[in-house]
């Protein structure tokens, strides 16, 4: 399971620590934040205790307006729970009681300036991906007019070289080389790199490029959303290559299906245009229009 620190929240959204400074090596697991309301009445029989804990401004006024010894009991029940970190939003004050139990249980103490919608929003994008399950692949992974391609193939098969061919016409390179494929839900799967490649392309006979330096920002994005799968393939004589096939094909990974369409290679043909056109009629499937079975309907009127 992956993980990662609070004092990674810290640093990405720019927290303010108000305790717990020593605890800030403490692990979150889970990728949704929890607002606590019903557990400051005592009931805690479904508190998701491993997951962040916002305080908005509904939380902190209800605190606010309890009598003191009310209010230290219902803030005691939550954290001998020891949830990973508190995080108030929209800068709220008046927080002593809280930071006195979170000294108390070592627990981080934090706050931001954000209200308390946008910065959730935030927050949960940002867990979504840091914990999301990974995958690592050999290919090309491009966003060819909003859809996210996988460009697959054996070694020296022309990814690379389709891949540039595409960014010419003015789509954009994701990752070269290996791409990091993050699971966000079960049917949900984006690619992405791994730093090292970020905005490299490696050709051969010419070398690395970096496209962003050579063709501007246009030609590269940190992420897609993966929609199709393309292997790239030797042509065979004898295979069937004009397959007009309606079943449609899939691959998987970490469990998330992806459609699958193989092409295959011969001196001349545009790859690079087969690519634009099966992302195209990807595109009119969605719409509900299928080229095939408009065909199949004007054979069966004759």
């Amino acid at each position: 399971m992956k993980t990662i620190q609070v004092k990674d929240l810290v640093q990405q959204f720019n927290l303010e620590l108000i305790a717990g400074e020593s605890q800030l090596d403490r692990t979150i697991s889970k990728a949704r934040v929890y607002r606590p309301g019903l557990e400051f009445v005592g009931y805690f029989d479904f508190f998701p205790q491993h997951h962040i804990q916002i305080l908005g401004r509904k939380e902190i006024t209800y605190l606010h307006g309890l009598a003191e010894n009310e209010r230290n009991h219902h803030i005691g029940n939550i954290v001998k729970y020891h949830p990973p970190c508190f995080i108030v939003t929209a800068g709220q004050d008046g927080l002593k009681y809280l930071k006195k139990y979170c000294d108390e249980e070592s627990i981080p103490l934090l706050r931001t300036t954000d209200e308390t919608s946008p910065f959730i929003g935030k927050l949960d994008h940002y867990l979504l991906n840091a914990l999301a399950p990974e995958q690592s692949i050999h290919g090309v992974c491009m966003n060819v007019s909003g859809i996210g391609v996988l460009i697959r193939g054996k070694s020296g098969v022309g990814k690379s070289e389709t891949a540039h061919t595409l960014i010419g016409r003015g789509h954009r390179l994701v990752a070269d080389d290996i791409i990091v494929l993050k699971k966000l839900s079960q049917h949900t799967l984006l690619g992405t790199h791994n730093e090292k490649t970020k905005e490299f392309l490696a050709l051969r006979s010419v070398g690395l490029i970096n496209v962003v330096r050579m063709y501007g920002r246009k030609a590269f994005q940190e992420e897609t959303r993966i929609t199709l799968d393309i292997e790239l393939t030797r042509w065979q004589d004898n295979a069937l290559n004009n397959d007009l096939d309606l079943e449609p094909r899939f691959v998987e990974y970490m469990g998330v299906k992806i459609p699958h369409i193989e092409i295959q290679l011969q001196p001349g043909r545009d790859v690079a245009g087969l690519i634009e056109a099966a992302c195209n009629n990807w595109y009119l499937k969605q719409q509900g229009y299928s080229a095939m079975e408009d065909f199949i309907k004007r054979l069966d009127m004759n």
